[in-house]
């Protein structure tokens, strides 16, 4: 077992774990955050993206030592007491999502990508979520409503970055 401290959506966590624990099993299954779903579980969906210190990374290929130290930020850290992000409110509203289950991966994908580029092109947009696969939707909701967000200055940040 290998002690680890970690950030997980604003809340420290102090743990011991299996050196080979994957991050994505530690979120959901010690910390019982699951709006991260499991897709894939080799790193070619991107349904368990999440953010880590600044990065997103793909939950399922990271291991949860490697986190020790770091912030992590779930799609379940963005709101707060129920208040979207103005990237969640457009996925809302565009619906851009079917079943759901890709919806997560793709929020926290092109909330990295508004990070980094405040406006992007459309093309920028599909370049960015190359890495998130959808079944359902044929991306043309999910690209305009990160076209949408990034008109939002709140798109990326969560609602407490936005009153600060």
């Amino acid at each position: 077992m290998t002690r680890i401290s970690v950030k997980v959506d604003g809340t420290n966590y102090e743990d011991e774990v299996e050196p080979r624990l994957l991050l994505i099993h530690y979120l959901r299954d010690r910390l019982g955050l699951t709006g991260t779903p499991i897709g894939c579980d080799t790193s070619n969906c991107g349904a368990c993206t999440v953010d880590l210190d600044g990065e997103s990374v793909k939950s399922c290929s990271v291991l949860a030592v490697q986190a020790d130290g770091s912030e992590v930020t779930t799609v379940q850290g963005l709101t707060t007491n129920g208040e979207w992000t103005g990237l969640q409110r457009a996925f809302h509203e565009r619906h851009a999502l079917q079943c759901g289950y890709c919806t997560p991966g793709m929020i926290m994908a092109a909330r990295d990508l508004l990070r980094d580029n405040p406006h992007p092109t459309s093309d920028e947009v599909r370049h960015a979520l190359e890495g998130n696969l959808c079944r359902c939707t044929g991306y043309q909701n999910i690209v305009r409503a990160v076209l949408d967000a990034s008109e939002d200055a709140s798109a990326h940040a969560s609602p407490q970055e936005v009153r600060t």
